[in-house]
């Protein structure tokens, strides 16, 4: 049992699910988890920053803080990275820290903390060799990556989305208390 808030960091790139991403957090919250938002800067550009703010009730994060700034992020007890492009998949593998969203998710890499990543890469990206190095990379680590061809579909207006509930159940399987 916990005696604090559940805490998941919900780390977006710039795929059409982000669009949806709302839907996403209210099934966070409707579970029970406080949601941190970490956006990409191009997903950034794509979502409402002070909606999302407001739906969380924690400031959505997009930059670094400046030095000296108290710390604003709280202790994670989770991570979910949805949706996650090829291009962020592999600069994450990396090691490439070029945005906040990025470097945190290397920092927690080590730190013990469950992820769940729900790619959103075309079919012929991921055919590309650094993909699959990428992806055995982060499997190594202890990441939880999905089968991108059972998480996402084709929304009514042809883009991709993400099957939320199947995200959940991968989350729900990887919290031990």
């Amino acid at each position: 049992m916990i005696d604090h808030p559940r805490w998941v960091y919900l780390v977006v790139s710039a795929a059409p699910p982000v669009l949806r991403i709302e839907e996403f957090i209210t099934r966070l919250s409707d579970d029970g988890w406080q949601v941190c938002l970490l956006a990409t800067p191009t997903a950034a550009s794509w979502i409402d920053l002070d909606a999302l703010t407001a739906s969380t009730g924690c400031r959505t994060r997009v930059t670094a803080r400046a030095p000296g700034q108290q710390r604003s992020l709280p202790r994670a007890d989770a991570i979910v990275a949805a949706p996650m492009t090829f291009n962020s998949i592999n600069k994450w593998a990396a090691g490439i820290s070029d945005s906040m969203a990025l470097s945190v998710l290397n920092e927690i890499l080590g730190a013990d903390v469950p992820i769940i990543v729900a790619p959103c890469a075309k079919a012929l990206l991921r055919q590309h060799p650094a993909y699959a190095h990428s992806v055995a990379r982060l499997t190594a680590a202890g990441v939880t990556i999905l089968d991108p061809d059972a998480v996402t579909t084709r929304g009514d207006d042809g883009l991709a989305t993400l099957e939320w509930s199947h995200i959940m159940s991968a989350l729900t399987a990887r919290i031990t208390y």
